[in-house]
């Protein structure tokens, strides 16, 4: 390492005080951090391949033109074997979820903002980064192309496919290669393919910004190839709804940097990366674990195969051969899933040993509620005078919601509608024409779906919502009133309304069996 001390030494002045080598990934490359005896350090990088590392110095420099969050180049050797990079910390994004990870996929919200503010700054790099760049100092080539398909998709036949010694007609899955890969490549792609993009190649600040690293496989293409990467690594197991949320979050930060698609048009085009990144992954798993015999590639193939199961059932692709040759791959004894079985507790309640979710160690023994598997649900709905208190529970149940209308405009307060109630159609005109009610009862209608979606699913019984405002009159009985409409008609429950200072109630009786 005499070498990259030396360079330290030019750059600096001073040789480095400490230097040890960090850990590193599937890459040939190795890292060291390089401390100076005033306490500041860099991350020194040797390398076996100097197309490799102009490739990442040239971007590198590239993108913090464009004031991008990289880390900085502060020294280059004359043979582009080793360079200094700005240290970034030790705080990957990777690390900091672990925890969702390990509980089998169920993140928390600081994690869930982590992966949401990432997701939104990779339009960034993808479309600002690709302006101005000199594509010929991409390693290995400048373009995603037709050609690099076939090699990733031969990578995967040779490497993972032949060794599970599944038997398939080669020329059939070669002509459906070949389709696959007219079909990636038939959009223009403008943005930079970030091509390894994962939370181990995002480090975060100390006020967990994001930057970017290890971006030097980079080259021209389309920008579905990272979001497919990302959601979808296996050893992630982020579950359906996140990742629904986080395409989301990225096709509304996407909007910000250039035109977009339909969203039908982005998540079908969305699905066929997804699906030929999946078949990329296990082609660099097959050779890193089967012929390197690398545990963490081992370790990785279940849950590649299982995000490979869940996209064949989740999606038509236009691939018959190709299709059917992944279905049978997916059933072979290696890599079946675990079979379910229904166990009858002492209590009566039937669960089994197949969960979403792998039990959290710190989450201890599960429990159940008296009132699951009761049903049906019946739902009651109040408006009330805060002078005259709350509404009791008469369930016993101590569940449910209480709601504060007063913030929104008063009807009460003119001449013209103090006579009438929230029932009335020039009280109904006059909130629904200010329009605060409405936004109030938007935000009402989330939180009370997914309550009543819930408690339908466990079979609770009762459930109770309670709108208050000054004389229990306009406000109060409009915002009740609607909810209940609201959720009798998505969800055909029995729904009981009391306007308790009008001595009114209502019935709103089953439709039909709950969807849920």
């Amino acid at each position: 390492m005499r070498e990259l001390t030396e360079l330290f030494r030019q750059w600096y002045g001073n040789p480095p005080a400490h230097m040890e080598r960090m850990a590193g990934a599937g890459s040939n490359r190795a890292y060291y951090r390089l401390t100076a005896g005033d306490g500041r350090s860099v991350v020194g990088v040797v390398g076996t391949s100097r197309d490799e590392n102009h490739a990442f110095i040239s971007l590198a420099r590239h993108f913090a033109k464009r004031k991008l969050p990289v880390p900085h180049v502060l020294a280059v050797s004359a043979d582009e074997l080793r360079y200094l990079q700005q240290d970034l910390g030790t705080r990957s994004l990777f690390d900091v979820i672990r925890g969702g990870r390990e509980a089998g996929g169920r993140y928390n919200q600081m994690e869930k903002r982590l992966l949401a503010r990432t997701i939104r700054e990779l339009p960034n790099i993808q479309i600002r980064g690709a302006r101005g760049l000199d594509w010929s100092c991409c390693y290995p080539q400048p373009e995603f192309d037709a050609d690099s398909v076939l090699f990733d998709l031969n990578y995967f036949k040779y490497c993972f496919l032949k060794p599970t010694d599944l038997d398939f007609h080669e020329l059939k899955l070669e002509a459906n290669f070949r389709l696959m890969a007219k079909d990636l490549t038939s959009e223009t792609g403008n943005a930079f393919l970030y091509r390894d993009f994962q939370a181990r190649n995002v480090m975060l600040s100390r006020d967990n910004k994001p930057y970017f690293i290890d971006f030097q496989g980079g080259r021209k293409g389309p920008f579905y190839y990272d979001l497919a990467s990302f959601l979808w690594q296996a050893s992630a197991r982020y579950p359906d709804r996140l990742r629904r949320e986080l395409i989301a979050e990225y096709y509304d930060s996407l909007k910000n940097y250039t035109e977009v698609p339909t969203m039908q048009h982005f998540t079908e085009r969305l699905s066929l990366f997804v699906l030929f990144r999946t078949l990329q992954v296990l082609g660099a798993y097959g050779f890193r674990g089967y012929f390197e015999r690398k545990k963490h590639f081992l370790e990785s193939i279940p849950p590649a195969i299982e995000n490979l199961r869940e996209l064949l059932c989740q999606n038509d692709f236009p691939y018959p051969y190709l299709v059917e040759m992944l279905q049978r791959l997916t059933e072979l004894p290696q890599f079946a899933p675990p079979k379910e079985t229904v166990v009858k507790r002492a209590d009566g309640y039937k669960t089994t040993d197949l969960n979403i979710y792998d039990a959290n160690p710190k989450d201890g023994p599960a429990t159940f509620s008296k009132y699951d598997g009761k049903g049906p649900l019946v739902v009651r709905v109040f408006s009330f005078s805060f002078h005259k208190g709350i509404p009791e529970d008469e369930s016993g149940n101590g569940g449910g919601y209480v709601f504060d209308c007063r913030s929104t405009h008063n009807p009460g307060r003119y001449e013209p509608y103090k006579q009438l109630t929230g029932l009335d159609e020039p009280v109904i005109r006059f909130l629904e024409d200010d329009g605060e009610i409405l936004t109030f009862l938007d935000s009402v209608y989330h939180l009370a779906d997914a309550h009543v979606a819930r408690y339908i699913q466990r079979g609770f019984t009762s459930l109770m919502f309670s709108f208050g405002c000054t004389g229990g009159q306009h406000r109060s009985v409009y915002s009740a009133q609607h909810l209940a409409e609201h959720i009798h008609k998505k969800y055909g429950i029995e729904v009981r309304i009391c306007h308790r200072e009008q001595n009114i109630t209502q019935i709103l009786s089953p439709l039909t069996p709950s969807p849920l």
